[in-house]
């Protein structure tokens, strides 16, 4: 598969927040079909109204941990199917197993049956709070198996397990792609992550609410530079996994003045309880990526954040929502 001009695709989660750009992306690079299966438990179709004008797009609401048939042939299937954010894993912690689990392999079947190659987009999470920094693909990881976000580490670490078994076993072209801490326009302000979180509350004029003193380190990748990874991932012959984020690490106290800065003001900061288990440190080591990809980052967080701002200014007012309650928005989510 040296390009995606003609192929027929299946994305799981396609109406997600990274689903939708990259049926956009799949589309635009001149796929003849993208399917987006997506059972909108936290996805919105919403997401997908601008996609359709690219290409020939269909959408099918389905919950991929029930069998799935595609008619027709396949070349490719991207996994991007599960809640993503401390909210939503935290309220959905028996569905997010579900769909790491099941939901992969029915991915993991369908593409064994059309003889398509397999990406699954697993997550930074699987490290865990890291004790290698910055972390590398082959650092196993340091995850408490039965705390509070273990429903979707464990998942995506299983998720990992059986698209390797599935490789092993069945020959599945799989490709493995470690996503780290992603932002840009369609994330929903109130998943809880840091970057919607504190867009939101400069927008509505409201303080920004940091967990812990601030000192904890994240970096952020924009949604363009990513989904170019996963493309470049998909069309590769590279079977190990594989990091995508942006190396630039930084405080979440330097993130919320770069936020300030971007919107041209914000309020003081407030300062609440660290979740449990939430990361001290989160950086990719990207040298796989850039030598076996030829990829990394090419949109910096001040213009990322601009192209954020932009469009958040658009669903956003003053009052368009309440004030954060504690322990409702996290600063160590994943993609």
């Amino acid at each position: 598969m040296n390009d995606m001009k003609g192929k027929r695709v299946v994305v799981l989660g396609g109406a997600g927040f990274l689903g939708s750009h990259l049926c956009e992306r799949l589309l635009r690079d001149g796929a003849a079909e993208v399917i987006s299966l997506d059972n909108l438990i936290t996805g919105d179709e919403r997401n997908l109204a601008d996609v359709a004008a690219v290409g020939r797009l269909l959408v099918v609401r389905h919950d991929i941990t029930e069998p799935m048939r595609v008619d027709g042939p396949v070349d490719c299937v991207f996994n991007l199917a599960s809640p993503a954010s401390p909210i939503d894993y935290a309220q959905l912690p028996i569905e997010t197993l579900r769909v790491g689990s099941l939901g992969t392999e029915n991915g993991l079947r369908l593409a064994r049956e059309k003889g398509a190659v397999f990406v699954q987009a697993s997550t930074s999470e699987i490290y865990g709070d890291p004790l290698v920094h910055p972390q590398r693909e082959d650092y196993w990881g340091h995850v408490n198996p039965i705390g509070p976000r273990s429903v979707y580490d464990e998942a995506k670490r299983y998720g990992e397990a059986i698209t390797a078994a599935y490789a092993r076993t069945y020959g599945v072209r799989t490709r493995l792609a470690r996503i780290f801490n992603t932002y840009g326009p369609k994330m929903r302000l109130e998943d809880g992550r840091v970057v919607p979180a504190f867009v939101g509350q400069a927008l509505r004029g409201e303080d920004f609410t940091v967990f812990g003193d601030g000192t904890q380190t994240r970096s952020f990748c924009y949604a363009r530079d990513l989904i170019d990874g996963l493309v470049r991932l998909a069309l590769s012959d590279v079977t190990e996994p594989v990091n995508l984020g942006n190396p630039r690490e930084m405080t979440i106290l330097e993130f919320a003045e770069a936020v300030r800065k971007a919107h041209g003001g914000g309020g003081r900061i407030v300062f609440m309880p660290l979740p449990k288990d939430d990361p001290k440190q989160r950086r990719p080591d990207i040298t796989r990526a850039r030598t076996l990809l030829g990829w990394e980052p090419k949109v910096s967080l001040e213009e990322g954040l601009v192209e954020t701002l932009a469009y958040f200014r658009k669903v956003v007012s003053p009052r368009a929502a309440p004030h954060p309650q504690p322990g409702k928005t996290s600063v160590g989510a994943s993609p």
